[in-house]
């Protein structure tokens, strides 16, 4: 399982990368979804998850819709057109973030041996 600690700084750009390719999702199928994607290694939290998604539409990069389903009140969350921008800029820091910790953590020691 992923650390909290590594995962903190990626929750953001992971549940933005979710909505842009499911549309809208509530809360329980994110987790799930991030559960399965990643084969349980990663297991997000109510109390991690939902702060963001506040935020997120606290700052009008997410929408709200209620829909009632078995007699329960279902939050669904869903990028405004703010909200794609916003993805696509997060998605792609996260990308730049993981290569460059690639690259610390295997670098090209063919590369270096030629520059010497």
């Amino acid at each position: 399982m992923i650390s909290k600690e590594l995962l903190k700084g990626s929750l953001k750009s992971i549940i933005l990368k979710l909505l842009k390719e499911n549309g809208r999702m509530y809360g329980y199928e994110i987790t799930q979804k991030v559960d399965e994607i990643t084969s349980g290694k990663i297991q997000l939290t109510y109390g991690a998850l939902y702060p963001i998604l506040h935020k997120l539409e606290k700052d009008g990069t997410v929408t709200t819709d209620n829909e009632s389903v078995n007699n329960r009140t279902r939050v669904y969350y869903k990028l405004t057109k703010q909200g794609q921008s916003t993805a696509m800029e997060k998605i792609k820091e996260l990308e730049e973030f993981i290569d460059t910790i690639r690259t610390i953590l295997k670098p090209d020691f063919g590369l270096n041996n030629a520059i010497c």
